[in-house]
């Protein structure tokens, strides 16, 4: 006797009937979003932008970084830059240009914010 599931399984379309849709659009947006990790506003011109000459007693740090919300100033890995339009969802073809329109933005599209001020801008806590 075989035990049949108790919900019903999302159909399998993509890649030969191993993903579902929504697996699909995961692996798009997640590779699109790495690539725009080289993007040059988001790599260096918003950063640089953000950024002073550090003077504080720790020898191997060379720039800190101004949080755009709370104005506080920042080490590197405690700032992230943050799209202030939101890029959106990346769930159809339909999708595909005005996610990316948004995503690839120009400097003055960006800031630069600490982490606790990126996770509540996010919603999370």
């Amino acid at each position: 006797m075989t035990r049949r599931p108790k919900t019903t399984r999302s159909p399998r379309t993509r890649a030969g009937g191993e993903w579902t849709e929504a697996a699909f659009w995961a692996f798009i947006r997640s590779n699109v979003r790495l690539m725009s990790r080289r993007w040059p506003p988001i790599v260096r011109h918003a950063m640089h932008a953000a950024r002073r000459k550090y003077s504080g007693t720790n020898k191997r740090q060379k720039w800190e970084y101004q949080c755009a919300s709370c104005c506080g100033w920042h080490k590197a890995t405690e700032v992230q830059v943050d799209h202030i339009e939101p890029c959106g969802s990346l769930r159809a073809w339909e999708d595909v240009e005005p996610f990316l329109r948004r995503l690839l933005v120009e400097a003055d599209g960006l800031q630069v914010l600490c982490c606790a001020c990126h996770a509540e801008k996010r919603g999370r806590k």
